[in-house]
Formats: structure tokens, sequence, C-alpha cells
């Protein structure tokens, strides 16, 4: 039987996450809780559904969550009917844009989500490298001076200019930049030549996952070409090295980003993941 989620299935879909956690080929994105209460508050606001069995044991979990244009879809997760779990899920999604994503191995849940109409849009490779490797060969090369906080319009207009798939940030206001980079587990290392910015590395700190997210790391069109990328890539990973208990800096790039898998490759970075991103849109062809 597939119903809402209740408070008191929280112990099983955290089952659910762990049992997860522990396979990577397991992986679609997912509640970031793992922690009942955690859980519970996660999903206040958002369609959670599950999958029982006879005996009323939840086997699968899935739902919906505010995503850019539309939703995201969390799961499917578990070893239940993963297709009638999808499908009453779509029906939730009053037409709206679905996005999802899925360990590339993740068979299961991959031949699910195509069969329930969900297109495969691109493949997000992961990198990963110990800082100190990466440290070792940062410099900031003559001429060029860096600092580690840009006025929103500055910052707004780079990452603009730097990558016509970023958009995201591009509504946040001021305010929202400005806490965004108020945050503890955040740096920004930006480079800039004669007082302009030309390129820029944005991390996230997990001391808890000891490792450093690179998120974003922007160069300006005009300015590429230069082994910039080398240098911010370095640059970030010694602003990293600051904090000890931070061992390894993790990075991605799409399936299209040919040169950024070439500066990590050349960095000697390994790959360690792939995420598949889907979308179910039936909104497309509507005047």
């Amino acid at each position: 039987m597939i119903r809402p989620m209740q408070a008191t299935d929280a112990p099983d879909v955290l089952a659910l996450l762990n049992w997860m956690d522990d396979a990577p080929e397991r992986e679609v994105f997912a509640p970031d809780a793992r922690e009942a209460a955690e859980l519970r508050g996660e999903c206040e606001d958002r369609v959670c559904l599950v999958a029982e069995d006879v005996e009323g044991t939840v086997q699968a979990y899935c739902g919906l969550a505010p995503f850019r244009d539309g939703l995201a879809l969390e799961g499917p997760l578990g070893t239940g009917d993963l297709h009638a779990l999808l499908a009453r899920a779509i029906e939730r999604s009053e037409g709206l844009p679905v996005y999802a994503f899925s360990a590339r191995d993740n068979l299961a849940v991959r031949e699910a989500l195509e069969a329930a109409g969900f297109t495969p849009m691109h493949t997000t490779d992961f990198y990963t490298a110990p800082v100190s490797n990466l440290a070792r060969h940062a410099r900031v090369p003559a001429g060029y001076t860096t600092v580690d906080h840009l006025p929103p319009e500055q910052y707004r207009a780079l990452y603009r200019a730097s990558e016509d798939g970023w958009a995201e940030r591009l509504e946040w206001t001021d305010l929202e930049i400005e806490a965004h980079f108020a945050r503890d587990d955040v740096r920004l290392v930006a480079l800039l030549r004669g007082g302009r910015p030309v390129g820029f590395a944005e991390l996230e700190l997990d001391a808890e996952a000891a490792r450093a997210d690179l998120t974003y790391l922007a160069v300006h069109p005009a300015e590429r070409g230069q082994g910039l990328g080398r240098v911010l890539l370095a640059l970030a990973a010694a602003e990293v090295a600051a904090y000890p208990e931070i061992r390894k800096l993790r990075t991605r790039a799409h399936d299209h980003a040919h040169a950024a898998r070439a500066l990590y490759a050349h960095a000697g970075l390994i790959h360690c993941r792939s995420v598949v991103t889907y979308l179910r849109d039936d909104t497309e062809g509507e005047a």
C-alpha cells in the first residue's frame, strides 16, 4: 500500500536512508536528516509518500520538495514497488516540472524513472584529491591579487559571465549573497587583476566528513587560456589547508564541461562518483 508518510514512519525512513548510505550505487537525492526529529521537521512542508508491505512495514520512500521552477524528487528509495510509488508522486506534482537525481549505477531507480517518463539531462562526475597534493602548487601570479570577499554586484556579474548554465544565484538579492558568504562553512577565493575580479573559487567546508567541496570555479571568458583555473584550484586548496581536520577536496563537472574535466585530470583529482540528472516536464510544448 502507498500512503502519505506519518510521523511514526520516521524510524523506518531513517533505516532506508542508512541503507542507501551503505552502498554508493544506491544513491538518490534524499533528505539530509539522519535523526528522527530532524527528519520530521524536514518533511513538514513536502509531499512525502511511503510504500508498505502487507504487514505494514515501510519498504520504500518518495518525496517532492520545491526546486528551481518546479519540484525535486526525493528517492524513490527502497526495495518496494518503485514504479507505483513514482506514479503516485507524479500525481501529486500538480503538473510542475520534476527533477530527479540518481547514482549512475543505481540501475533499478534509473529504470523506474525512465519508465515513468523522466528524461536524462546530463551526468555529473565528482572528483577528489588530498588537499595537501593540490595546495602545494598554490601561488598568486605576478600582477594578480586575491580577496576573500566580493561586493554582490561583482560576484553576480562574474557568476553570470562565467557559465550559461549557472542561473540559480542570479535571482539572489544582495542580502542573500552576503548572508551566504557570512556562513561559517563557506569560503571564497577571488582572483583580481588591476582591481577587477577575473575569477573565483567557492568552497563549502564539511568538517564532519573531513572534506571541502569546491562548489563553483569561475573564470571570466575573456581571461581563459592563461591557466587561471589551475591557479584558483590550488588557491582554494591552500584555503582549505588552514583547517587540518579537512583532508580532501571534492569537485564536480557535468559531462559537457570538457575544460573542467581536463583541468581536474591534469591536477591529479580522481573520479569518485557519478550522478545522472533527470527531468519530467509535462509543460514542454505548451503555448
